[in-house]
């Protein structure tokens, strides 16, 4: 190799990592990859034609072609692979280097391979990368967090391959030691929630009003043109054009109904539960998952009390109400989350600037996020987005027709966990009380737990006659 030294290192040339070196090139940037595959080294190689792009499968080679300090990005699956990595890498590096995890690593790894990378002097970033593939070829929404005066050094990269919504990128540093990592696993769960939301409504469609796919596809692509406009109804509506190959019917036909998941909305229930932040919507997304692999089961069971859904007496326009307002749900539990885990892990979260960010590139971009945007600019201490004029007052709006929806849903038996989890969810929510009086009262008289009264300050028990 030639003596020129590379803005960017890449490990991890699978399609993702190699969409994302190209973008970085197609800025700019000089770039560097790694892997130890042959075929996706050369792959580089022959793709990176005509711009400053060098690949190798020799990690000495690979980190002696970087530019100091090196930027060296990791896109490899979490977990054990990347300690491994990094283990591999850390001989061949100098104080002041830099390793960015672009993967979905759960942040508590972040935060220890941070402390335990900063004693050599090396700075290290947990940056959610959201958008797939193409994503990551054409622009996505890039989460950092770590040291801000290192970001320094990123920032020009980053900001030149994100995506970019009225001439303003979509990254940001979020905040020190895994703030990046947390905030892209509550984007991951709010992404859970709007896929189980959308699957439920396109049941409710094909069960309920007896829809074929085309009606189905037509309705998709015009909410896509109205306040519903986001990414996943986009793709959702492409979903359904889609014919198979392999037989005359259309492809989603041919899929197996058995949901599959990487574990990032099942970390951010348990995370969530450990803040004792409530978010149902995304706990009933995580948990249809895990009932959709009980396929063999569930068929029994249908066999057994052969139950038919019955039709439905709700228009279109319901549907598109009530989705709409289990959007507005979603982001506002996974905000609160964030809201509550910024104090908690000392991130200093800007949540103006998360949903900025997300407004272009990722999985969870829709118009909706604007309207979030102005409402934590407005106010950057709301601790939750229902408490917002604007929100308060679309919310009243839709939520008679919501809750007659909902009701309909239930009555004819078609599934609907997160549908139904959402209005219960807002129902709790805008309850100033609930009947956790009379659970205290069992835990106090099965336990002696205590309890707290209306009437005066202080903790008190009762000796219960039997």
């Amino acid at each position: 190799m030639s003596s020129t030294k590379f803005d960017f290192g890449l490990v991890g040339l699978g399609v993702m990592g190699r969409n994302f070196i190209m973008n970085v090139a197609d800025n700019g940037f000089s770039v560097s990859g790694l892997d130890l595959d042959t075929e996706k080294v050369e792959s580089l190689k022959e793709e990176g034609a005509g711009r400053t792009v060098f690949s190798t499968t020799d990690k000495t080679e690979f980190i002696e072609s970087l530019a100091a300090p090196r930027k060296i990005m990791l896109l490899v699956p979490s977990g054990k692979p990347v300690d491994l990595v990094i283990a591999d890498l850390k001989p061949l590096l100098d104080k002041g280097d830099i390793i960015i995890d672009g993967g979905n690593s759960f942040f508590t790894d972040t935060n220890r391979r941070f402390e335990e990378l900063q004693k050599d002097g090396i700075h290290f970033f947990g940056s959610g990368v959201s958008g797939g593939a193409k994503g990551a070829r054409k622009g996505p929404s890039i989460m950092p967090g770590g040291d801000k005066e290192a970001y320094q050094h990123i920032k020009p990269i980053f900001e030149a391959a994100a995506a970019n919504v009225n001439g303003e990128a979509c990254v940001a540093h979020l905040g020190n030691g895994s703030a990046g990592n947390y905030v892209k696993m509550v984007h991951n769960g709010i992404e859970y929630a709007m896929m189980q939301l959308i699957a439920e409504t396109y049941d409710v469609m094909k069960q309920g009003l007896g829809l074929n796919n085309d009606q189905i596809q037509e309705t998709f692509e015009k909410w896509n043109n109205g306040r519903l406009r986001s990414f996943l109804i986009e793709i959702t509506a492409a979903i359904f054009k889609q014919k198979d190959d392999l037989s005359d019917a259309s492809l989603i036909d041919q899929i197996l109904d058995k949901g599959k998941q990487k574990g990032t909305g099942k970390w951010t229930s348990q995370n969530a539960m450990d803040l004792g932040i409530p978010i149902p919507t995304i706990d009933a997304a995580v948990s249809m998952r895990e009932i959709s692999g009980l396929k063999d089961l569930r068929v029994k069971a249908d066999n057994q009390y052969n139950l038919t859904a019955s039709k439905l007496d709700v228009t279109i326009a319901d549907l598109e109400t009530t989705l709409f307002f289990a959007f507005i749900m979603s982001y506002a539990q996974g905000m609160h989350m964030l809201f509550h885990a910024s104090k908690e892990y000392e991130y200093n979260l800007d949540l103006e600037v998360i949903a900025k960010i997300w407004r272009g590139g990722c999985i969870i971009r829709a118009d909706l996020l604007e309207q979030m945007r102005k409402a934590y600019d407005a106010n950057s201490d709301l601790e939750h987005l229902l408490l917002d004029q604007w929100f308060t007052n679309t919310v009243s709006d839709l939520l008679p027709t919501v809750q007659n929806t909902v009701a309909s849903i239930l009555a004819s038996g078609i599934p609907a966990s997160a549908l139904t989890s959402t209005l219960n969810y807002f129902s709790s929510f805008s309850s100033g009380r609930l009947p956790m009086n009379l659970v205290q009262a069992q835990r106090d008289h099965f336990g002696s737990h205590t309890y707290e009264r209306l009437d005066r300050e202080g903790v008190f028990h009762t000796e219960w006659e039997d």
